[in-house]
């Protein structure tokens, strides 16, 4: 157990790293409104985390007309002011990566896959498919570098898109340089009783109903309450329009799962505020599990000796009844419920 919070010290520093180099790179993350609908013309959709190449993609395709679209983890790009400033990045299609499929398949541009969270592809569409970086799937062509040529070629080759308006808009942009402004507000708001509790709901979605114990989680949420969230989870309930509190919107969208050190930062920035521990904050953290990554982010926020953590629906296989045991003492680490009885156990 020592050894796996040291790696969530690591993570820390990991994560800081990668927010300071995004934020360098492309600016700091600005609310955006984000279409789910498509454009005429030739088009490239985006899966994984790399915004890095997705900024070398836009600066090769837009002089050719070719319009970008992110999928799943790549929505926070709308977010970054030299990301969104090109003219070509058009919209998100889909929801969390296990959408894939299906969406690549009814998509008729190119696609390019970027990083982890990748399904090896069907026949519909492995052709019209590439890979960068790290990810790399049988069958389907790798581009090394930031040599964009093909994958644009490709897509000037296929059928265009329709101007199709989305069913929803999305928002997202609110890195902790959006939030932390806003502390002094929430925090006077907390105090006359117009906010009650802040839910940090986030993590990695998978297929299966059960994980709509998110959504309702979030629905149920009284309205004097303020919704956190991050990474591909989010996707179950970032299509719900919950209003704001005097002008501070009720579900901000933090970004990708990495960008949980901002929610930290925020956590930290509210608890020195109130003179008090993270622990003590208005604060009920709701994690959904699925992968590896995932393992390092609850790492880091116990290393910090956040407490109280829910976890859910189901538990990585390597939780042992023992191991859970060990940390719900060390912890207090929960397991999800239902939604409503742990709205009634989380706010009393």
């Amino acid at each position: 157990l020592d050894l796996s919070l040291k790696s969530g010290e690591i993570t820390i520093r990991a994560m800081n790293l990668l927010k300071k180099a995004h934020n360098e790179t492309f600016g700091e993350m600005q609310p955006a409104k984000v279409s789910t609908g498509t454009s005429a013309g030739p088009g490239i959709l985006v899966t994984g985390h790399n915004m890095k190449a997705l900024y070398e993609l836009l600066k090769q395709a837009e002089p050719r007309g070719v319009n970008v679209y992110t999928h799943s983890e790549m929505l926070p790009a709308h977010g970054y002011p030299k990301l969104k400033a090109f003219t070509n990045l058009k919209g998100n299609l889909g929801k969390a990566w296990f959408d894939q499929r299906r969406l690549f398949a009814s998509f008729p541009g190119a696609i390019l896959g970027t990083s982890n969270c990748v399904l090896i592809p069907p026949e519909s569409y492995r052709s019209r498919m590439f890979t960068h970086g790290i990810a790399r799937l049988p069958g389907v062509e790798h581009i090394d570098g930031y040599d964009f040529s093909k994958l644009i070629a490709k897509a000037e080759d296929l059928p265009p898109l329709k101007d199709e308006p989305g069913q929803v808009e999305l928002t997202t942009g609110f890195g902790d340089n959006v939030v932390l402004p806003l502390a002094g507000k929430m925090l006077d708001l907390v105090k006359t009783g117009k906010i009650r509790h802040f839910f940090l709901v986030g993590g990695c979605d998978a297929p299966g109903s059960v994980r709509n114990y998110y959504r309702e989680l979030v629905e149920k949420a009284p309205k004097d309450t303020v919704i956190l969230t991050l990474a591909c989870g989010k996707f179950r309930f970032n299509d719900l329009d919950l209003g704001d509190i005097e002008g501070i919107p009720r579900l901000l969208d933090m970004g990708q799962c990495n960008d949980a050190i901002s929610a930290i930062r925020v956590a930290s920035a509210l608890a020195e505020a109130l003179g008090c521990t993270v622990n003590d904050l208005p604060l009920t953290l709701v994690l959904s599990w699925m992968e590896q990554k995932a393992v390092a982010i609850l790492m880091a926020l116990l290393h910090l000796g956040i407490k109280g953590i829910y976890l859910g629906p189901t538990l990585p296989a390597w939780l042992t009844p023992e191991l859970v045991a060990k940390l719900q003492e060390a912890f207090d680490l929960r397991l999800t419920t239902n939604a409503e009885a742990d709205l009634a156990k989380i706010l009393g």
